[in-house]
């Protein structure tokens, strides 16, 4: 499996205390991994995370105490993979209202990320 930064599939991370939730961004950063959850745009920085922890594996992944995997993978959830299928609805009906790549990057940058994929 390709490494985590060249990934273009929905991504999900698994917590230590079974809280799940959706890539919407994401990004290397010196202490781990910082991503962006979805509808981040629409929120306060609470919905801008960084996981701290050494990067590991090939799919899935490991940061600190999380795990990464494509979503839907090894026994799809649904609750997430609905919550996926709205997101992409969203961004296409209101592309246009959604943050570009570069002011992502600046957002990201100004939280210590050091590269995007």
């Amino acid at each position: 499996m390709p490494d985590l930064f060249s990934m273009k599939s929905p991504l999900m991370i698994r917590f230590s205390d079974g809280e799940k939730r959706i890539m919407a961004e994401y990004f290397q950063h010196p202490q781990g991994l910082l991503f962006f959850d979805v509808f981040w745009h629409q929120s306060d920085d609470s919905a801008i995370h960084l996981v701290e922890g050494e990067y590991k594996g090939e799919g899935p992944w490991k940061i600190g105490d999380a795990v990464i995997t494509v979503l839907g993978c090894h026994g799809a959830d649904p609750e997430l993979a609905s919550l996926f299928s709205e997101w992409q609805s969203y961004l296409q009906m209101a592309a246009e209202t959604y943050p570009d790549d570069k002011v992502i990057q600046q957002i990201a940058f100004s939280k210590g990320a050091i590269a995007w994929p």
